[in-house]
């Protein structure tokens, strides 16, 4: 099943429409239904009369543009919808910005929209808006259902109109997943990722659902959007009456299938009768549930047509619900990995369909619609690295797209813990109004030395400003940490930014100068005004007897091919680079790059034939016997995207890596690594030949004693105390999380008032909580909680150790020029060795580039 597979038959005209076009009477939607297929089928035929608005040209083109055929022919074409016309096929999708619920005016979100409108999009859909205020994601999420919410809308869609781009807004009941204790949903199933457990809605209260969309269409008409989205997949509200997971109802609403969709085809119908018939109206469809109890796929197909016959304009394509374990958009999942699905959609229905889903090239875009899989495509993230996206394709220079990685780390890890996006590749994304990059009033010679992604992002913007810019890099490549990065299994997306900042260095004439180490006499003798060091890190090697065995290698020597690991190895090290390194060694094949092998993996079948897309996954046995270790006793991984860090967890327990936590590295020697471990993590490495255990220290020592002396059942009594102080304390902290996580700052005034009362009190609560703990384990005499599990001493006999336990910044340069009076500025690893934060240190160069 690859994307270039054969397509299934479309769906035949019949009746009138099967003798040829017919005469469209204005607001007919058999109209409209046999014009959109006539015209997706040929993106080139000639345009016919259009009822109602019209698309306004824009009035400035960009530069960029060119009137020269692209390879794009068909991404590049209008579409006709009947009533209105969509200038190409490329459509920025809904992503939920932060700025949704800032109070006040959208400056911010206007800026951002205007952007990528500016640079030829056709079509944007907003972040959701909540129709009703039960359906709100989080108090003080953006909404749709009073008059009120009308006037700062018109902001959005005059900023987008002006460019020629039409807007929608996405009207997202959240149902179950609504963060506040009015959720309301099909039936009281609670959701795996809210604390909240819903409402089940009365026959009342589904009315008054239905009301509320049709309402919100009304209202967002008024404010000048040419038409809404309805959210009906990734889980949400309409999402969750139509599975059978989440629909447990017996009555109308509910238990059949018909009953199941009605409410998705009620919807659409009232949208449609409150808007009127020039309205765009696209219903977000979820293709594949990706979880147990989903919609069946005969289900999803007739959920479709039902929409559809409802009065939908489009069909875009969702995939996966919020709390599926599959993965559906980080940059492990091969491009376009479900378009194929897409296009089963396609064949049963007579309205455009849109693809989403890991599309960030027009190669990826132009094949997808060029083999008949969708009408038109949908990306969100590909927008915030590039808001030209369109303007470049249009001028034939896909390889000066800054491309999409879907990295996740500034865009939706932002989205889910309640900070504005941006960018990794593009810090400008959000910051429109306040980073911006202009002519620099005066002329500087600058040198920057190294050619990682923060060297680069400092000498392409610098010169861009005007300055005249040397790029030194010792490497005979640029990339630096980057280019280590883009050989990891899945994130093959990286070469992307070093193929762009190459293009950048070529287009904005940077010195480049390779193989080539910049000493301090040489910058010192230069005669530049500045020197920006970009030097970035080096890994550092733990303080451990053994550490020059043969056996021992830093993670810049494995990755970069230096060494070959043998058949057993220790990683030391679990954070963000440790766990890359696992994939790298567990993986023989990128399942990446291959669709095929990804759903084998993550067990995502045919759809026909796979309850919600679900099968047992068979994930490619690893080449190795892994083990990741770290020092800290938390939870491998606790610290790693939001949105990524559990799809790497989940990768290496299916590649059966053994992760221990809390572990002590004694020293390395012939027989292996040597280390002690809690005792409950012994069992965790059957493999590993274990040592004659140590007397028990710290706590288990006291309390042996305490035994002895009689004072067992007191000691005993303070530890049953101090522990259920330290759940409570837990309990506290988890509150303090969820209130900080909720974008406090952006509530109106009482509400925000009575918000930060709550997270003082949980912070208060906790602190004190803790201090009580540490109170009663000294008074009983007891050490610290963490020395408190025994331990167990083991030596793991592996043919390879590889050091992920750090970096250390290159700085040698520092003193020698400050001592020379040149102005020295240090960005990204050279500034703080963090865990390679790239999108820290490209933020930090252009940030640092647009005002020297």
């Amino acid at each position: 099943m690859t994307c270039g597979a054969s397509q299934p038959t479309r769906r035949p005209l019949v009746g009138a429409h099967a003798r040829g076009p017919v005469r469209k009477r204005r607001g007919s939607r058999a109209g409209v239904t046999f014009l959109c297929r006539h015209l997706r089928d040929n993106p080139r035929a000639t345009s016919v009369a259009r009822a109602g608005r019209r698309t306004t040209p824009p009035a400035h083109r960009d530069p960029l543009r060119s009137t020269t055929v692209t390879p794009y022919r068909t991404l590049l074409s209008p579409l006709d919808l009947g009533f209105t016309t969509l200038r190409n096929r490329v459509v920025m999708g809904s992503m939920h910005t932060g700025f949704e619920d800032t109070p006040g005016t959208f400056d911010d979100l206007a800026a951002l929209y205007a952007e990528r409108a500016r640079g030829g999009v056709a079509l944007i859909v907003t972040g959701g808006f909540s129709p009703t205020p039960e359906g709100a994601l989080y108090p003080g999420a953006g909404g749709m259902y009073a008059a009120r919410h009308v006037g700062r809308h018109r902001l959005l869609t005059d900023s987008v109109h002006q460019h020629g781009t039409q807007i929608l807004l996405q009207l997202l009941h959240a149902g179950r997943y609504g963060l506040h204790p009015l959720v309301v949903s099909a039936s009281r199933v609670k959701a795996p990722i809210s604390t909240f457990t819903p409402l089940a809605l009365s026959e009342a209260g589904i009315r008054r659902q239905i009301g509320g969309f049709a309402k919100a269409a009304e209202l967002a008409r008024e404010a000048g959007y040419d038409g809404v989205e309805i959210m009906g997949s990734e889980g949400y509200f309409l999402n969750q009456f139509l599975a059978p997971r989440t629909n447990r109802r017996t009555d109308s609403w509910g238990g059949s299938p018909a009953n199941r969709r009605r409410l998705a085809e009620e919807v659409v119908r009232a949208v449609r009768a409150a808007a009127g018939p020039d309205f765009i109206i696209s219903y977000r469809l979820s293709m594949l549930d990706l979880v147990p109890d989903g919609q069946p796929w005969a289900e999803v197909l007739a959920t479709a047509e039902a929409v559809e016959a409802a009065g939908a304009t489009l069909i875009s394509t969702g995939i996966g619900w919020h709390e599926a374990r599959v993965p559906t958009i980080v940059t492990s999942v091969p491009r376009a990995g479900f378009a194929d699905i897409t296009a089963r959609v396609r064949a049963v229905v007579g309205v455009p369909v849109v693809a989403s889903n890991r599309i960030n090239t027009p190669e990826v875009a132009e094949r997808i619609l060029a083999d008949g899989q969708a009408d038109l495509i949908s990306m969100a993230r590909p927008f915030l690295a590039d808001p030209n996206w369109v303007a470049k394709a249009e001028a034939g220079r896909a390889d000066a797209i800054n491309t999409c990685i879907a990295c996740n780390q500034a865009c939706l890890d932002h989205t889910f813990t309640g900070r504005p996006v941006s960018c990794l590749v593009n810090p400008r994304a959000g910051s429109e109004l306040t980073l911006t990059v202009s002519r620099a009033p005066a002329r500087r010679f600058i040198a920057v030395i190294g050619a990682g992604v923060a060297g680069l992002a400092a000498a392409t913007t610098l010169a861009e400003r005007g300055h005249a810019v040397d790029l030194f890099e010792g490497a005979p490549s640029i990339g630096g940490q980057f280019e280590l990065a883009a050989r990891i299994p899945g994130k093959e997306e990286f070469t992307e930014t070093i193929r762009y900042f190459s293009t950048r260095l070529a287009e904005t004439g940077v010195r480049v100068h390779l193989s080539t180490r910049a000493d301090a006499r040489t910058l010192i003798d230069g005669g530049y005004d500045d020197v920006v060091l970009a030097t970035g890190v080096e890994p550092r090697m733990p303080d451990l007897p053994g550490i020059d065995h043969p056996s021992v290698v830093s993670y810049a020597e494995l990755l970069s091919g230096k060494v070959v690991a043998g058949p057993r190895v220790a990683v030391l090290g679990a954070g963000g680079i440790g766990v890359d390194v696992c994939e790298f060694l567990t993986h023989a094949h990128s399942p990446a790059l291959d669709v095929e092998a990804w759903r084998r993996e993550w067990g995502v079948g045919e759809p026909e034939t796979a309850p919600a897309g679900l099968v047992e996954p068979q994930p490619e046995p690893s080449p190795r016997q892994v083990f990741l270790l770290q020092r800290k006793s938390t939870p491998i991984g606790k610290d790693l995207g939001k949105t990524t860090g559990w799809v790497h967890r989940a990768s290496l327990r299916a590649k059966g890596v053994t992760l221990l936590s809390g572990v002590t590295y004694e020293w390395i020697d012939d027989d292996g690594l040597h280390i002690t471990v809690p005792r409950q993590e012994r069992d965790r490495t059957a493999s590993a030949r274990r040592l004659p255990s140590t007397e028990p220290r710290g706590d288990a020592v006291d309390l042996w004693h305490k035994a002895k002396t009689g004072s067992r059942t007191a000691a005993q009594q303070v530890g049953r105390t101090a522990a259920r102080v330290t759940g409570m304390a837990a309990t506290s902290a988890r509150a303090a999380g969820q209130l900080s996580g909720l974008g406090i700052a952006r509530l109106p005034g009482p509400a925000r008032s009575r918000a930060e009362a709550g997270l003082e009190r949980a912070n208060s609560v906790t602190s004190a909580m803790t201090s009580a703990v540490e109170g009663l384990r000294g008074r009983a005499g007891l050490g610290p909680r963490e020395s408190s599990i025994p331990r167990q001493e083991q030596v793991l006999a592996v043919d390879t150790i590889v050091v992920c336990a750090g970096q250390e910044s290159v700085r040698e340069l520092v003193e020698p020029l400050r001592r020379s009076a040149i102005r020295v500025h240090l960005i990204g690893g050279a500034d703080v060795a963090a865990e390679l934060d790239a999108k820290r240190a490209i933020d930090q160069a252009v940030r640092l580039a647009a005002k020297l």
